[in-house]
């Protein structure tokens, strides 16, 4: 993709960008950084982040077990930055903000994926539920140990704000300033609103690739499918006959690159049509980060394929029953036992149970959660 945005290389920020000057800066007062900015600082704060090393070991669709050349939470995350960084670009956007907002913003995810979080969520229903947009919130803010003067990550005002990209009215309104824009229908940058579609892109093509590769979708099945099918076209016409994991390569590369300037261009126009000038403005404004129409149709029939023919597939409904119960159970576990919680976290229970079982139980990769159910609840993994 890099080639199509070098053209904007060296043009200025937007007005309407997020700038250091503008920027509400951070919780705690620090010495402005040396030899770079402050996202950039944000940026190498989340890399380094205990947190963001746990990714490897998190699921997307395919639990970790299941092979090796499966996404992951990390790679996902890379890929979102890469995209969000590339689209930036093109509109004029803060990079570095966009950057560290898309490193962060799966922080919080637990174990096994969406499977462990609805779970996690019923487990936490009587306790204030589990979102996890706000436990990535909880880990830069409070959850990372890491500096002397303050709990958290301490990152500025515009990626806390960015990373929190669904809130529940009732957390909205625990959170303070942070949480306002939920309850007063204001907008966050169009940074953070570029990183949330950037999101989507890198999802929906990697599960593509990884269901192809799992085999458990088809090539045939995807040519019923048209914007595969458009861009496996255009692959095979520029190399006639080309197969194998080349052509899947090439196609799904044709529909992210369509994607990404689809995008770009939509966002323009709605940038250009709501007269947009300032960040304010943005705040002020609908929705700005968008798909044509035309596009939308297309990614839902996407969606729709991907939620009947993978996610709903036999083998994967298995294997997220099985984390399903192992969450469940763990949950139980501590719930009951709390001692059987590390040290640390026998001393936040003392403050709240339910709430520092969910964050102990979040942090979790795949596999330490299985090792943890296997001590605590004996055999019957997946």
């Amino acid at each position: 993709m890099c080639e199509i945005f070098r053209e904007n290389i060296m043009e200025p920020l937007a007005a309407h960008a997020v700038t250091e000057v503008v920027s509400r800066g951070r919780r705690h007062a620090e010495p402005a950084p040396r030899g770079r900015g402050q996202f950039q600082r944000d940026r190498d704060r989340i890399i380094h982040s205990t947190a963001f090393r746990r990714l490897e070991y998190k699921t997307q669709v395919f639990i970790n077990h299941e092979g090796d050349l499966f996404r992951t939470r990390l790679t996902h995350s890379l890929e979102v930055a890469q995209l969000s960084r590339s689209m930036a670009r093109a509109l004029r956007l803060n990079e570095d903000l966009a950057e560290a907002v898309a490193l962060a913003h799966d922080l919080g995810h637990t174990p096994f994926g969406h499977a462990g979080q609805d779970v996690l969520d019923d487990c936490m229903k009587a306790h204030g539920g589990f979102e996890h947009n706000l436990q990535s919130l909880r880990i830069v803010d409070l959850l990372e140990e890491r500096y002397a003067g303050f709990d958290g990550l301490n990152l500025m005002y515009e990626t806390r704000e960015g990373i929190l990209k669904h809130c529940s009215p009732a957390n909205a309104r625990l959170l303070g300033e942070i949480g306002r824009r939920f309850i007063d229908g204001a907008r966050p940058s169009l940074e953070a609103q570029i990183v949330n579609l950037a999101d989507e892109i890198a999802y929906n093509n990697h599960d593509v690739d990884d269901g192809l590769r799992s085999e458990l979708i088809t090539l045939e099945q995807l040519d019923t499918v048209a914007i595969f099918a458009q861009c496996r076209r255009e692959a095979e016409a520029q190399w006639p006959g080309l197969e194998g994991r080349r052509l899947i390569h090439e196609t799904i590369r044709r529909m992210i690159n369509a994607m990404a300037l689809d995008l770009i261009a939509a966002t323009r126009a709605n940038i250009a049509s709501a007269g947009v000038e300032t960040l304010d403005d943005v705040h002020r404004a609908p929705v700005l980060a968008a798909y044509s129409e035309d596009l939308s149709l297309k990614l839902r029939e996407l969606k729709a394929f991907l939620r009947d023919k993978l996610y709903r597939h036999e083998q994967v409904l298995q294997t997220i029953n099985g984390a399903r119960r192992i969450v469940a159970e763990l949950f139980a576990a501590y719930m009951a036992e709390p001692g059987q919680l590390p040290p640390r976290h026998q001393a936040r229970a003392a403050d709240g149970k339910p709430r520092a079982i969910a964050d102990y139980i979040a942090g979790m990769t795949d596999r330490y959660a299985e090792k943890e159910h296997r001590r605590l609840c004996g055999a019957g993994g997946f």
